[in-house]
């Protein structure tokens, strides 16, 4: 079968959820203020994901999906070796939510975290180089439905993450990868609400909505779920 991004989600009660670390989330190393408030730049991250004066909307959504996808993909290929079948028999997430994926035939499958994020990337992938749905050409139009699909890839992008603050923070924490970790995170959740979700994004997958400049990291990965 050739899998589609269509994912469920459910969630489960802790006794029949597997490869799922249980602890409750306020004692979750990622929610450590020492932890949570690390980032690996002090730039503005509200300027960052500000629509350019005279840019075609579609057009920054694309480079900035590309952008996300490219970062993403080699943090979490950084990780590959502690996310296996073994280690992460279920795809999940923060508050015990798995993640299913669902094929061209509309089954929905239960994958082994490294399967499901092999699929969720292969499926980003696909859609990057299609030039039907992100040309590359001068004058080119986007197609109808473009921020449909962009939605997808970003829902995508943070159950990535999600996974990796839920199952491999340790991992992530020995390697003092946690800035990048951080900073991916909060750049990515910012850019899919936006001040006034002028991008379309905001209703993705997360809840977090930064509480202040100051304490805002924090905020948001204390109130990160998955829709």
């Amino acid at each position: 079968f050739s899998p589609t991004a269509d994912g469920k989600v459910t969630r489960l009660p802790k006794a029949r959820v597997h490869g799922i670390n249980n602890n409750n989330q306020e004692e979750c190393p990622y929610l450590q203020r020492q932890n949570a408030c690390q980032r690996i730049t002090d730039a503005n991250m509200f300027a960052l994901i500000s629509l350019p004066p005279g840019m075609d909307k579609a057009e920054w959504l694309a480079s900035n999906t590309v952008a996300f996808f490219n970062h993403i993909n080699l943090f979490s290929s950084a990780l590959s070796e502690f996310c296996t079948p073994s280690t992460c028999p279920t795809a999940c997430g923060p508050g015990n939510t798995v993640y299913f994926w669902t094929d061209d035939h509309g089954r929905k499958l239960k994958c082994s975290a490294p399967l499901y994020f092999d699929y969720a990337m292969s499926y980003i992938q696909e859609l990057l180089t299609d030039e039907d749905v992100f040309p590359t050409k001068a004058g080119a139009t986007f197609p109808t439905g473009f921020i449909f699909l962009v939605q997808k890839v970003f829902l995508l992008l943070l159950r990535t993450l999600a996974h990796i603050y839920w199952s491999h923070y340790s991992e992530v924490l020995a390697l003092d990868m946690h800035p990048h970790l951080n900073t991916l995170f909060f750049h990515l959740t910012l850019f899919c609400q936006g001040r006034e979700d002028k991008c379309g994004l905001s209703g993705v997958c997360v809840t977090a909505h930064p509480c202040s400049h100051t304490h805002s990291e924090a905020c948001s990965l204390r109130r990160l779920r998955m829709c």
